[in-house]
This record gives structure tokens, C-alpha cells and sequence, in this order.
């Protein structure tokens, strides 16, 4: 389970320096490397495991660490395969996670947050999404309502809000000296 925990991670932390700017941003990510070996801690203020939906659900500020990366949410559910694994002794596969309630996703240098994200283990696509989506890096901003990220490919496309929420438009703050400064 941990090193699927681990793939959530590196996965949610491919964020790099935003590309142009457009109602629908499109960029290529630049990938974050974790080594596997590093342990993952874990905590949270209640962990429940209902094996009959093949669910764990860690609730009440969530925080998840390894190495220089840290995850933050209310609440992690995360979904195990029915493939005769436990969720409980850790040896189930996992499909997606869900987390909610203030995700807050941070690397050494970038920060990602919004009110829900999904990670979905077959198709490695992590979806950032809420009223409000933030990139940052430095002094480097981007703001939408919904970042989806293709793991494979690390093509990363941040959509504008459609109910209006930020103007309804991606919005992007560039400092050419931040990029000096890292």
C-alpha cells in the first residue's frame, strides 16, 4: 500500500513553471522524482477500512509526507481493486484516491491546491479540481478550476471556470526574475 501511496505522490507532484495563456491552458509538466524507498507517513485523525467496498478512508486532517513532499487534505479515500488483496493488511492494490477538503499538494519548490483531487491508478490521470485551481512556483502563479494531468505523457491542461468563478478565465502571473532566483 505504501508504494501506491508513493505513486499518488510523485504522481500529484509533477508541476512545473506555467505555459501561455488561454481560456484552456495546455503545458508540459516537468516530472518530480521520489525514491521508492523512502518511507510514507501517514497521518490523520481517524483511519476506517470497510473491506466489503473495498475502501479506506483516512478523515480529519489528512497529512501525507515522503521525503521533501507533503499532501494535505480533510479527507483520503482511497479505493482498492477487488483482486482478493486487504486493505487492512495493507496488501490490496490500489485503483484511485479521492481526496477533498482543501488539498494542498507541496514539492521543494511548487505548491498545488484546489477543493478536491482524484488520481485514478490505471490510467495515471490526477485531476485538480475546485472554485479555485493554484499553481505556484516561486513567484509564478496560475489560477484556474480544473488541472488534469496525463502521467505518461506529463501533458498537463488547466481549464478556465465555467460558472464564472476567477472571471472565468485562466489567469497567470509570470516574474521573469523569479526564474533567476531558483
Amino acid at each position: 500500500m505504501t508504494k501506491l501511496l508513493g505513486a499518488l505522490l510523485v504522481s500529484a507532484l509533477v508541476l512545473a513553471a506555467p505555459g501561455a495563456s488561454a481560456q484552456d491552458t495546455q503545458t508540459q509538466f516537468g516530472s518530480l522524482s521520489l525514491s521508492s524507498d523512502e518511507p510514507i507517513q501517514i497521518e490523520s485523525d481517524r483511519f476506517e477500512v470497510d473491506e466489503n467496498k473495498s475502501l479506506g478512508t483516512f478523515t480529519g486532517n489528512v497529512t501525507v509526507v515522503q521525503g521533501p513532499t507533503t499532501m494535505k487534505a480533510a479527507v483520503m479515500n482511497v479505493y482498492y481493486r477487488n483482486d482478493g488483496g486487504s486493505a487492512t493488511a495493507g496488501s490490496a492494490q490500489i485503483d484511485r484516491i479521492e481526496a477533498e477538503g482543501g488539498v494542498y499538494i507541496k514539492s521543494e519548490t511548487q505548491v498545488a491546491t484546489g477543493d478536491r483531487g482524484t488520481f485514478d491508478m490505471g490510467t495515471e490521470v490526477l485531476v485538480l479540481s475546485g472554485d479555485e485551481v493554484v499553481l505556484s512556483e516561486g513567484d509564478n502563479v496560475i489560477v484556474g478550476c480544473k488541472l488534469t494531468v496525463q502521467m505518461k505523457s506529463g501533458q498537463a491542461t488547466l481549464e478556465s471556470c465555467k460558472g464564472g468563478g476567477s472571471n472565468g478565465r485562466v489567469k497567470m502571473l509570470l516574474t521573469p526574475s523569479s526564474e533567476n532566483r531558483q
